[in-house]
């Protein structure tokens, strides 16, 4: 027995000597490691200017991106919800190429490097290419390494996914959920082409007002959020309001999506009301100043997803209630005690409250069959 002790000792202390000691998990499997081969050849160009289709971002269309308008300040929104603002959920770039393959470079800025969330979920970007059967593909995601997401490094990557030949061939690429960035350039084999992209089936937007859940904690890539996979099954574009704690239903947030042309719109900040008195003073209201400017504007009431408590539901049933009564035929409501479809929070959360992508995927397939029907398609 002591021998066999003795053994395992010099072994620990050999580990070094053998090359053993590693500094990182990709120098054991490189699967975890970006791909950076080929990159210097690649021709960039700056992903928020034409051909390129940039959605999400109704009030600002150059980096630093901002999901709220420039001219808000604390006296219309809460701080947190003005920081988050320039975090880029929901956000997309769409466009045609025929290169053979794809890069990126990006600097960015306000990101977080999370003790619960995968940073290609936080920090960084996935790609999906529209197949020919108009479903979209997952092509790959860019793994910021802990320096690019501080902003002391450029990310620059390619995406795994390589193509045999050069043919025409549209993708859409998302954007951080948890982080916001100054430049963002796709680079292209060289003397490949790059155009706009084809038309959505649905052409004005999905909005999502929310909380943490929202805006896609904790997914673990910008892809998986619930309300990406949907926007993405319907083909429609997406503004993403969720904001991590910070979702607190004020009239000037409700004004500011009152001004825009939408396809749905769904209402749901439950998670973020600080009790049940708050969501009492601010849901109805919120729900009118939008339903006063946008009488025909489909819009889907929820409660929160995990651990949803029965008295703040019956406040915003109340809401679907009250405006039922008075006639109106575009509202629905959806409890959120049924939109992980059984499973509970062990299964579909990381931390008891934010979804894990099993989570958003069973919120998908629940909140899905109820958008279909507000937008009036099959």
């Amino acid at each position: 027995m002591k021998l066999r002790y003795c053994l395992l000792a010099c072994l620990v202390v050999a580990f070094p000597l053998f090359g053993f000691a590693k500094k990182d998990i990709s120098d054991i499997d490189k699967n975890f490691s970006g791909n950076k081969s080929g990159i210097s050849k690649a021709v960039y160009k700056d992903a928020l200017k034409p051909p390129f289709k940039l959605e999400g971002f109704p009030f600002s269309d150059t980096a630093p991106l901002r999901r709220l308008p420039k001219s808000f300040t604390e006296a219309d929104v809460n701080k947190g919800a003005l920081w988050l603002s320039m975090h880029t959920s929901g956000g997309a770039i769409r466009f045609k190429t025929d290169s053979r393959y794809i890069t990126i470079r990006s600097k960015l800025f306000r990101s977080y490097d999370m003790n619960h969330m995968a940073r290609t979920g936080s920090s960084g970007f996935d790609l999906y290419m529209k197949g020919e059967d108009g479903k979209y593909l997952f092509m790959g995601a860019i793994q910021p390494s802990s320096e690019e997401v501080k902003g002391k490094e450029t990310v620059e990557a390619k995406f795994k996914k390589t193509f045999p030949n050069k043919k025409m061939r549209e993708f859409i690429l998302y954007l951080p959920l948890y982080g916001g960035f100054d430049s963002l350039k796709l680079g292209f084999e060289p003397r490949s082409r790059v155009v706009a992209p084809s038309p959505r089936k649905i052409s004005k937007p999905i909005l999502f007002y929310g909380s943490s859940i929202t805006q896609g904690a904790c997914a673990s890539k910008p892809g998986n959020n619930y309300t990406t996979l949907l926007c993405r099954a319907v083909d429609a574009p997406q503004i993403n309001l969720g904001f991590s704690g910070s979702g607190k239903g004020e009239i000037a947030v409700a004004e500011a999506i009152a001004s825009l042309d939408l396809a749905a719109f769904v209402f749901d900040y439950d998670a973020n009301a600080p009790d049940v008195e708050h969501l009492m003073k601010t849901h109805e209201p919120f729900f009118k100043v939008i339903r006063k400017k946008r009488p025909n504007l489909p819009i889907i009431m929820m409660s929160m997803c995990s651990s949803p408590v029965p008295e703040r539901t019956a406040v915003i049933k109340r809401t679907y209630d009250n405006a039922v009564a008075s006639g109106d035929k575009k509202v629905w409501f959806i409890d959120g005690a049924e939109l992980f479809g059984g499973l509970g929070n062990d299964l579909c959360t990381v931390d008891n409250t934010h979804p894990n992508d099993l989570g958003f995927y069973m919120m998908y397939k629940t909140v899905l069959p109820v958008l279909k029907k507000a937008l009036s398609i099959r």
